[in-house]
């Protein structure tokens, strides 16, 4: 699974790297170097206007989500806590996630994600979980593949409120290899950039296509790094937890 990663990129090198074209500046999110759950995140989405035309031009929006998709049917938010991640396998016919899969699928920046290996201590046979940072080598951002929904909360009473809708997303994973693959055994799975058009077209709707464009981060080239064990408490951010530690 994918339950941490980092995200410190404002969100002008964002719209510039993702070509957004509609951001709002009063919406900035802080940088944070640990993501967790039920955390807002930045999005790169595209939106189709309200016309029954199908060619109709979409606009790319960089936007914070919720991380933790609560379905359209769900009766409250608790679900989303459940549904950070999305298996690749099953993410096509889960009801939780195929309408989404089809017609709201997005991008989620990341500079690299977080993952615990178990490792047994030397004393009395206790095991501990280390965590590693991983991330592609070469440093560029990571367009983890996710989606996103729209939740309804009826205790609003009137649509137009901003307060009756919240907007959540989830990541895919897969199988792990590489780095990641001695660490755990799921990884989240990202988008190539030659793919980004394709992946954010909400007219695009074949999901055999939209798996087929699937990869995994940095092409397979990644790095992993032991950290301290701070990154644990979700209290605890800042550019300190990405140093590398001795073992």
């Amino acid at each position: 699974m994918c339950g941490r990663y980092v995200s410190s990129r404002g969100p002008e090198d964002l719209a510039r790297l993702f070509h957004v074209t509609d951001w709002r500046p009063d919406e900035a999110l802080a940088p944070s170097w640990n993501v967790a759950p039920t955390d807002d995140v930045w999005a790169v989405l595209e939106r189709a206007p309200r016309t029954a035309d199908d060619e109709a031009p979409v606009r790319r929006e960089l936007r914070p989500v919720r991380w933790g998709l609560v379905p359209s049917w769900a009766k409250d938010v608790k679900s989303g806590a459940r549904m950070i991640n999305a298996r690749m396998e099953s993410v096509h016919e889960k009801p939780a996630f195929r309408r989404a899969f089809v017609k709201h699928r997005c991008l989620l920046p990341a500079d690299g994600f977080y993952e615990w290996q178990e490792t047994r201590a030397q004393e009395r046979g206790r095991t501990r979980k280390q965590p590693y940072f991983v991330h592609p080598e070469d440093g560029r951002v990571m367009a983890l593949a996710g989606l996103y929904a729209y939740w309804r909360d009826p205790a609003v009473e009137h649509d137009d409120d901003p307060a009756a809708w919240l907007t959540t997303c989830t990541i895919i994973t897969t199988d792990a290899t590489d780095a990641a693959g001695r660490i755990h055994p799921r990884m989240p799975l990202a988008i190539a950039p030659e793919h980004y058009d394709a992946w954010l077209d909400p007219h695009r709707r074949d999901p055999d296509g939209l798996r087929a464009l699937l990869t995994r981060p940095g092409d397979g080239r990644l790095d992993a790094r032991p950290v301290s064990t701070a990154v644990n408490d979700v209290h605890n951010d800042g550019p300190r937890l990405l140093d590398e530690i001795a073992l």
